[in-house]
């Protein structure tokens, strides 16, 4: 069913879903949601699956016209949206009649928002992922365009849902990137190690979907470049210049450099949301206190439920 008619894409909107996994040995990034934890809330609100598609809006600027009554849900960078010109707070559901138009304006704090759609938005699927990584320009999985139609199920009505304040994100703070040692990390020098984890890095305008590469006092003796080998979400690889780059969901699926470490899955999501000039830290973790987090997040969507009031959940 058509829903959504594109008037104004931003500076970039894509389709994505929870990733193409088990594709890197073919040369296919993972790609998927950057940040995982507003993926997740957009979906909650209308009770989708963890893996049903949303639009990912980078930097804001996007402008559509409904082309029937449904429901949509906003979180992320975007505080608010405009309905014809009415504000309205982001993290919650909003009622759309036909011929409404949506505007997204341009983040203040933060570089992503998910616009979610009840049953998720259907678009072309590749190896069991709707994801749109753009750089790889697989046919009928690029960027959307102005005039473009979002579709999805048969547009129904939708509880009015709030994603409770203590479970939201703000983007104004400094990020700190926890890092679990891979086993290259006894091949950085002490001197570097300890300035790697003492100062406070930047993150540079050379960062996107694909990496964050972040700016500081370089290191000064990094090792030598390595036989290129499979790179995990969140490794922080050291390029010659000595400036730590951290590889993120569009990620080449290869590399050859010595990498420090991974940062863990949760800061991933927080890292992606800094813009150009944040400031970002690292400090040490291990994987089981990474694993731990991670498995309570994961649970928490799969096992919460709405109570009927819309604005508060508890456990199933």
């Amino acid at each position: 069913m058509n829903l959504l008619r594109v008037i104004t894409p931003g500076p970039l909107t894509t389709v994505q879903d929870s990733g193409r996994k088990g594709y890197q040995k073919h040369g296919l990034a993972q790609g998927g949601a950057a940040d995982r934890h507003a993926f997740l809330w957009a979906n909650k609100l209308f009770d989708n699956g963890p893996d049903q598609a949303c639009l990912e809006l980078a930097f804001g600027g996007f402008e559509a016209e409904a082309l029937c009554e449904l429901t949509i849900a906003v979180t992320g960078a975007a505080q608010e949206i405009l309905v014809n010109g009415t504000r309205h707070p982001g993290w919650r559901t909003v009622q759309l009649k036909t011929g409404d138009r949506l505007k997204i304006p341009g983040f203040r704090y933060g570089r992503i928002s998910y616009l979610a759609i009840s049953g998720g938005v259907l678009s072309e699927s590749f190896l069991g992922s709707r994801s749109i990584v753009v750089r790889e320009q697989i046919e009928g999985l690029g960027a959307v365009a102005a005039g473009d139609v979002i579709k999805g199920a048969q547009a129904t009505a939708a509880p009015t849902r709030t994603v409770p304040e203590q479970f939201r994100r703000y983007y104004q703070s400094p990020v700190l990137c926890r890092v679990i040692p891979g086993y290259q990390y006894k091949d950085f020098s002490s001197a570097d190690l300890n300035g790697l984890f003492r100062q406070k890095y930047r993150v540079s305008q050379r960062s996107d979907r694909m990496g964050f590469q972040l700016a500081g006092a370089p290191l000064t003796s990094p090792p030598p470049g390595i036989t290129s080998e499979g790179i995990a979400m969140g490794a922080i690889q050291v390029p010659g210049d000595g400036n730590p780059i951290v590889l993120l969901n569009d990620r080449q699926t290869i590399g050859g450099y010595p990498k420090v470490g991974v940062v863990c899955s949760q800061d991933c999501n927080r890292l992606i949301q800094a813009l150009p000039g944040n400031e970002v830290r690292f400090t040490l973790t291990n994987v089981e206190t990474a694993q731990a987090e991670w498995q309570v997040f994961e649970r928490f969507f799969q096992m919460s439920r709405w109570c009927a009031s819309g604005d508060r959940l508890s456990w199933a």
